[in-house]
C-alpha cells in the first residue's frame, strides 16, 4: 500500500509511523515534507504532484482542511482520511469531493510526543484499505474510540476548547507564589498551564476558533466574580453536582438552601 500524507507536521508523522505503508510526504514547506521522510522514511513529493496512492491523509491545519480535500481527493484511489481535530467539515468534503473512496476522520486525543491514547473515529465508508489502517494504529497501543462527528465536535467543545480557556484564563491571571505558600491544587493547576502553554500557538487559535469553548468559561466565570457569599455557595454546590453527575451539563440547577 502506498499512502500520501499531506501535512508533515507532528501528527502527519505520527499518523505515518503507525501505519504499514509506502510513504510519501508533501507539505507547504518542502523541507519540512523532506525532512518527514529523513526521520520516518519513504519520500518528499511536491504539493502539487500528479502522482496518485492507495490513500491520501490530510494532516493540515483545521481551517485549510476543506481546501486541502478539493485539491488532494483527486490523487486517492481506494481511500481519504484526515487526522485535523475537527470532524464535520472534513466528512462534508470528503462526502461532496470523494463520494466512491474510503472515508475516514481521526482525531488523537494527545500529542504526538505522548502516544499512544485514545483516537476517536468516524467512518463514513469503510473498507479494506481503512480497516487495515486503523488496525495498525490499533496495534500500536492505541484506543480506537468510535464515534459521531456531531457527538465528537460538540464534546471537543468542552475537552478542547474550554479546557484550553479556563487553563490558559489561569496562565494570564495568576500572579507569582513563594514555593512555601503553593497548594496542591494550585501546583496541578500550574503544570497544566505550563503543559499547554508549550504548544504551538496557532493550533489552540485553531480550536478555539473552531469550537468556541472559552464563551461558556467566560460566562461561568463571571457568575462567580458577581456572586455574594450565598451565591458563591450554591454555584459551588451546583459545581459539585454537576461533576457529581446528578444534573445535566450546563442546566441552571437550584439548589435548596
Amino acid at each position: 500500500m502506498n499512502v500520501l500524507v499531506v501535512g508533515a507536521g507532528a501528527m502527519g508523522r505520527w499518523f505515518a509511523e503507525s501505519i504499514p505503508a509506502d510513504l510519501a510526504f508533501a507539505d507547504a514547506k518542502p523541507r519540512v515534507a523532506e525532512d518527514a521522510a529523513r526521520a520516518v522514511g519513504g519520500r518528499a513529493v511536491a504539493l502539487d504532484t500528479d502522482e496518485t496512492f492507495d490513500a491520501v491523509c490530510l494532516a493540515v491545519p483545521i481551517p485549510a482542511v476543506a481546501e486541502a480535500i478539493v485539491d488532494h481527493a483527486p490523487k486517492a484511489e481506494r481511500a481519504i482520511i484526515d487526522v485535523t481535530g475537527v470532524m464535520a467539515t472534513p466528512l462534508d468534503a470528503m462526502d461532496e469531493h470523494a463520494p466512491t473512496l474510503e472515508r475516514v476522520s481521526l482525531h488523537p486525543l494527545f500529542g504526538a510526543d505522548t502516544a499512544p491514547g485514545n483516537v476517536a473515529v468516524v467512518t463514513d465508508e469503510s473498507g479494506s484499505v481503512t480497516d487495515t489502517l486503523l488496525a495498525a494504529i490499533d496495534s500500536r497501543g492505541n484506543t480506537l474510540v468510535e464515534t459521531t462527528a456531531a457527538e465528537h465536535d460538540d464534546a471537543m467543545t468542552t475537552v478542547q476548547a474550554g479546557t484550553h480557556a479556563a487553563i490558559l484564563a489561569f496562565a494570564l491571571s495568576a500572579n507569582s507564589v513563594p514555593e512555601g505558600l503553593r497548594t496542591p491544587v494550585y501546583d496541578e493547576l500550574s503544570a497544566l498551564a505550563d503543559h499547554v502553554t508549550d504548544g504551538e500557538s496557532r493550533v489552540y487559535a485553531d480550536i478555539q476558533a473552531s469550537f468556541d469553548g472559552a464563551t461558556d468559561v467566560a460566562n461561568a466565570a463571571e457568575r462567580l466574580a458577581d456572586a455574594d457569599p450565598a451565591e458563591f455557595e450554591r454555584l459551588y454546590r451546583e459545581a459539585a453536582k454537576l461533576r457529581d453527575g446528578q444534573t445535566d451539563q450546563g442546566s441552571e440547577t437550584e439548589v435548596d438552601e
